[in-house]
């Protein structure tokens, strides 16, 4: 919760109490692949905050009536350390750990391509060994930069900073005295790639021109964190290459030079030209045409036409008169 804004945190020279400018982040460090036994896993180190980021998936729900039917279920598990602040804190998940993790869980199921993995659950858990003001902005960032490292297909990553007011003025990446004794604590997570806001919420009480400041001052912020986190990635895969190139390539000492003898070219033989004989051409016969013979038409015979016979009638045979009688 933040303060009343009455403890001076900034000095004459607008010098912050650790020494850094309005406009200047906290050192930041990040390792990639730190867990053996986690799918992807990362280590922040922003300031005196240490997080360990673990991430398992995509695997099965339990219970499976939790299943979504057409993508992955996000969860996300925020858990502070007994020893990771000045009070012992209690071993059982508080309140404000539950709202985190939700918190955290929404913002990253916005960047990631849960679709590709229906009925599944990717489980991301953050652990804090020591708190220093901000560990949600920075759980986030290396939450992201774990799911990188997993392999899980997202649209990009996201950088979390924390803004707030400390004596009325815009600073940023809040550190432990300014987000509880500071005025205003306003939380952004933000991906430079897709340029959105993934998370955002605000505590006390902001003028318009001082929350339009501390969007823009968290977000210059956010684009410097994505450039560490770019960087780790590089290291770790670029260190995977050389030692997969160290193994593929065979030490000097084993590979010996064949001497390479000296090939001898056959002498050329010489070929003789075959003299080309002179082809001469046998004379041309002059060929007779035969005489064409005459042909004579045979003489035409007369063909003589039968006398007619004359044809006789033959002779009416007399009727016979005689009649019988009836």
């Amino acid at each position: 919760m933040a303060g009343d804004g009455t403890t001076q945190l900034i000095d004459e020279k607008g010098k912050r109490l650790d020494g850094r400018k309005l406009d200047e982040l906290r050192p930041i460090e990040i390792k990639i692949g730190v867990l053996k036994n986690a799918d992807g896993s990362a280590e922040i180190r922003m300031g005196k905050n240490i997080i360990l980021a673990a991430v398992y998936g995509p695997r099965e729900l339990h219970p499976k009536h939790r299943a979504l039917p057409n993508r992955a279920l996000i969860q996300c598990f925020y858990r502070m350390s007994t020893f990771s602040v000045n009070d012992r804190k209690s071993p059982a998940p508080s309140r404000r750990e539950k709202e985190i993790s939700m918190i955290l869980s929404n913002a990253l199921t916005s960047v990631i391509l849960t679709e590709k993995y229906p009925r599944t659950t990717i489980d991301v858990y953050l652990q804090v060994l020591q708190a220093d003001g901000g560990t949600r902005c920075a759980g986030l960032t290396a939450a992201s930069v774990a799911l990188a490292d997993a392999g899980i297909p997202m649209k990009g990553l996201i950088s979390s900073v924390a803004v707030g007011l400390a004596n009325d003025k815009v600073v940023l990446d809040l550190f432990d005295i300014e987000d509880q004794k500071g005025s205003g604590d306003l939380p952004l997570g933000y991906s430079p790639i897709l340029d959105e806001v993934s998370l955002i919420q605000l505590d006390g009480v902001f003028t318009l021109e001082q929350f339009e400041e501390a969007l823009h001052l968290g977000i210059k912020g956010a684009k410097e964190i994505y450039e560490i986190q770019k960087l780790a990635l590089k290291e770790k895969y670029s260190a995977i290459r050389n030692e997969v190139a160290d193994e593929i390539k065979p030490s000097k000492k084993e590979v010996k030079e064949v001497p390479k003898e000296e090939v001898k070219e056959a002498p050329k033989k010489e070929v003789k030209e075959v003299p080309k004989e002179e082809v001469k051409e046998a004379p041309k016969k002059e060929v007779k045409e035969p005489p064409k013979e005459e042909v004579k038409e045979a003489p035409k015979k007369e063909v003589k036409e039968p006398p007619k016979e004359e044809v006789k009638e033959a002779p009416k045979v007399k009727e016979k008169e005689e009649k019988e009688d009836e």
